[in-house]
């Protein structure tokens, strides 16, 4: 079966994108008729500046509500979201445990928190934050999807799987959400369920981030490698300069056969990813397929530098080696690669799960 690896996706950048696509609005929040004018209007300043997407003067007229009212927690929910958008996370962390302790019952707070902590790296105390956020308000789309959202970062696929369903119950056109549910049906060995999700995504979003990839990857995962490399195109024309993107169309060219194509995919995602070692051996494997046993040599050392315990390229680099004449290297590499075999957990074939 296909090892699934997504282009890298920074958790902080993906966090502030989910915000910008309308938490705001999934949690409205009225004006308190206790509040002084003051407070109302740093309020309102403060508000519309997160809507503008101005965080830094959001942050200053909420903390000026704050000053004025920190008893209510519209203000507070206010800031915390402020501070979460222009990246302040510690502070975040400390104003967002306050308010859930005086505030338990508040959905939007522990949402809030449990996305701070998301953006920290602390995922298990962002489940059990967006956890009690959904609990106690069940029809919010938002919070099913960042709980989705931190389960995935867990991998945990059948219950992020179940989040995903009910946001999507919540909001059907959500083209991300169908993107996500892809990604965990697929990762639980649901790949006709997968391309029935993206292809929902792409419907509803011919440009969704990353929406032909994963379709491509579902159908290179049942064999369609036809179907996949067409998805693999669409998105390298989207992102050219995704090293992810490229590896994975040029691995599809490869294992279809046609080596000729694959090498320029792979050797741009070498170029764009000095470190990605499946990249250099696949352009090492292609390249000695090709009949260029002499190119193929420093993109197998290469994977072989990068990835040390792996016996692979030691197997190719002995066969380019021996095709240039070079047969006591061969011999070496060949070694190798018995011996890091050896060391490797049996895997029902090749060490490394893969055919050489």
């Amino acid at each position: 079966m296909l090892q699934f690896r997504p282009p890298p996706v920074s958790r902080v950048s993906i966090t502030i994108f989910l915000l910008s696509l309308g938490l705001v609005s999934s949690a409205p929040l009225s004006l308190a008729q206790l509040l002084s004018a003051e407070a109302k209007s740093a309020l309102r300043i403060g508000q519309a500046s997160l809507e503008r997407g101005d965080f830094p003067a959001a942050v200053g007229a909420l903390e000026k509500a704050y000053g004025l009212a920190p008893d209510s927690p519209e203000v507070v929910r206010s800031l915390l979201l402020s501070y979460l958008q222009a990246g302040q996370v510690a502070t975040a962390l400390r104003l967002g445990r306050q308010a859930t302790e005086r505030w338990p019952q508040d959905p939007h707070l522990h949402h809030w928190l449990g996305l701070a902590y998301f953006k920290s790296g602390q995922n298990s105390e962002a489940h059990t934050e967006l956890k009690q956020a959904v609990e106690l308000d069940d029809a919010s789309f938002g919070g099913h999807f960042d709980l989705a959202l931190v389960q995935l970062a867990l991998q945990d696929y059948a219950e992020a799987s179940g989040h995903l369903e009910k946001a999507l119950q919540i909001h059907p056109s959500d083209a991300l959400s169908h993107v996500l549910l892809g990604r965990a049906y697929q990762n639980t060995n649901r790949s006709l369920d997968a391309i029935r999700q993206f292809r929902n995504a792409l419907v509803i979003d011919p440009n969704v981030p990353l929406g032909h990839y994963h379709l491509g990857f579902a159908y290179e995962s049942i064999g369609q490698s036809h179907d996949a490399v067409v998805e693999y195109e669409a998105e390298v024309k989207r992102v050219p300069d995704n090293a992810q993107v490229r590896y994975q169309f040029g691995h599809c060219l490869l294992e279809a056969g046609d080596w000729k194509a694959a090498i320029p995919q792979l050797e741009r995602a070498t170029q764009l990813d000095g470190l990605h070692a499946d990249a250099f051996y696949d352009l090492g494997k292609a390249t000695l397929l090709a009949g260029d046993a002499k190119r193929a040599i420093p993109a197998l050392q290469q994977s072989s530098a990068l990835q040390p315990t792996d016996p692979s390229p030691h197997f190719q680099l002995a066969r380019a080696l021996r095709q240039t004449g070079n047969k006591e290297e061969a011999e070496l590499e060949l070694q190798r690669f018995l011996e890091l075999k050896k060391l490797q957990p049996s895997s029902g074939g090749m060490a490394t799960g893969r055919n050489p």
